[in-house]
């Protein structure tokens, strides 16, 4: 659940950040792809520390 969370919140935060600079719906697609992919790394790290530590 770590990983879809940290997806979802990558990807409105890279659509977030591409508007707020101006983008076009494809910046928005990408700067929301790229956030989605960073989120979903985050997302596994914490999930593997997580079960690590439980």
């Amino acid at each position: 659940m770590i990983v879809l969370a940290g997806a979802l919140i990558g990807a409105v935060w890279g659509a977030r950040l591409a508007r707020k600079r101006g983008g076009k719906r494809l910046d928005m697609a990408q700067y929301g792809a790229a956030c989605a992919i960073a989120g979903t790394l985050l997302g596994l790290i914490v999930t593997i520390v997580v079960e690590r530590l439980v």
